[in-house]
């Protein structure tokens, strides 16, 4: 959202979005597939879970199976994405991959692995026929967790986060990383839940003591008593 702001007319954003929303669900529509959530312990390898959920695939005689981690969250967190079949291997088999816990998106499809790779086109067009400007703020992309540099990098990388994990955990530390002894400046996270509150604990202590959760709703209702 802060791209959009920072770099775009917010109607032209819009118009990208809905074109990446259509072309991510028909891709979704092709195969069945989904996101599992997964704690794990520190014995937990989920590359070595994920080869082994194709190779299931396989044997079941699926081609080309799709099994990778989509989401790095925080430590021992992470979204893994891809064929129905070898998700449900995963949770039967999680106690052997050191699962202590695995959970079904509610989700159409498996976003940030490969089997997007339909939408990619759609999404590069449109980003091609419209302008992007630098951000006026530092904004981080979480397909790297680096910082935008400019417009073609902008529009390079939105289309490579179609079938990208998720880099958040990698993204926080780099808005987060400060020289010792440096000040830690405030975080404020605004709407419903405090889930990237959570999440920022669990990633960097330090950052989420100057923490706060904003309730639009709650602030609204306030306004009009």
């Amino acid at each position: 959202a802060y791209i959009y702001r920072a770099s775009l007319f917010f109607s032209l954003a819009l118009y990208a979005v809905k074109v990446r929303a259509e072309a991510m669900q028909k891709a979704s529509e092709a195969v069945p597939s989904g996101m599992l959530s997964v704690i794990g312990r520190r014995e937990a390898n989920y590359k070595f879970a994920c080869l082994e959920a194709r190779k299931h695939c396989e044997s079941l005689g699926i081609e080309n199976p799709i099994c990778e981690i989509s989401n790095y969250l925080f430590p021992d967190s992470r979204v893994i994405a891809g064929h129905l079949q070898a998700l449900e291997f995963l949770q039967e088999n999680a106690r052997k991959y050191y699962f202590t816990r695995t959970k079904m998106l509610p989700v159409s499809g498996a976003f940030h692995t490969r089997l997007m790779e339909p939408a990619v086109e759609p999404l590069a067009e449109v980003l091609k026929s419209i302008e992007i400007q630098k951000p006026l703020v530092c904004v981080y992309s979480n397909v790297d967790g680096k910082k935008y540099m400019h417009s073609k990098h902008i529009q390079k990388l939105l289309v490579k986060q179609v079938v990208s994990p998720v880099m958040w955990e990698q993204t926080m530390h780099s808005v987060y990383e400060r020289k010792q002894g440096t000040e830690f400046p405030y975080t404020y996270e605004v709407g419903p839940g405090k889930q990237l509150g959570a999440v920022l604990k669990k990633c960097n202590l330090k950052a989420w003591k100057q923490y706060n959760h904003v309730d639009a709703l709650e602030d609204e209702e306030a306004a009009d008593t």
